[in-house]
């Protein structure tokens, strides 16, 4: 009987791990996936701006390189969801939409055109600053919830000091459950 117990166990855990498995694989296929759609659709837009002459044609291929930047971003995001990611995405899409407002000042002349490249390039740092903030604060709140959880541990540990016996091990595993 132990041995037809063991083997259901043993079972059930090799099927519980293929099957977080197979779920990363599908998370990780359905990246690529949207990846390669992005690229795709970008093919597909780009062809279209060839019908396009001189600066237009130019600005038609930033519009769609910023599509494929936003769509490979929410990707990105949508298959890893962390701090990093986020920041990294939202820098690209910064960039892309620098470089599509830089391209639409090239359409102006002398001062205009000169402020219109200062005005790009300062959307531009403004969103890339949002963004390293954004993670800087994601970080210093997962840092403070680590500090709470722990303090918040030491204080049911403290409390289960005054007990002994079975109801102190209950007391301290409760403990252990909620904050570890």
């Amino acid at each position: 009987m132990k041995k037809v117990i063991s083997i259901l166990m043993i079972s059930t855990a090799g099927f519980i791990a293929s099957s977080s498995f197979a779920a990363t694989d599908v998370a990780k296929a359905n990246f690529k996936a949207t990846e390669e759609r992005a690229e795709a659709d970008f093919k597909v837009a780009k062809a279209k701006c060839d019908a396009l002459k001189d600066n237009a044609k130019d600005i038609c291929v930033e519009e769609a390189k910023v599509v494929r930047t936003r769509n490979k971003a929410v990707a990105l995001v949508t298959y890893d969801n962390t701090a990093k990611n986020h920041t990294k995405a939202a820098i690209d899409v910064a960039d892309a939409e620098y470089a599509l407002a830089e391209e639409k000042c090239d359409d102006k002349s002398g001062n205009d055109k000169d402020v219109c490249k200062k005005e790009a390039k300062a959307v531009q740092k403004i969103a890339t600053a949002d963004a390293k903030a954004g993670k800087k604060i994601f970080d210093a709140k997962v840092d403070a919830a680590t500090t709470a959880n722990d303090a918040n541990y030491k204080v049911a540990i403290e409390k289960c000091d005054a007990m002994s016996g079975p109801s102190k091990d209950a007391c301290v595993s409760t403990a252990k459950n909620q904050y570890k």
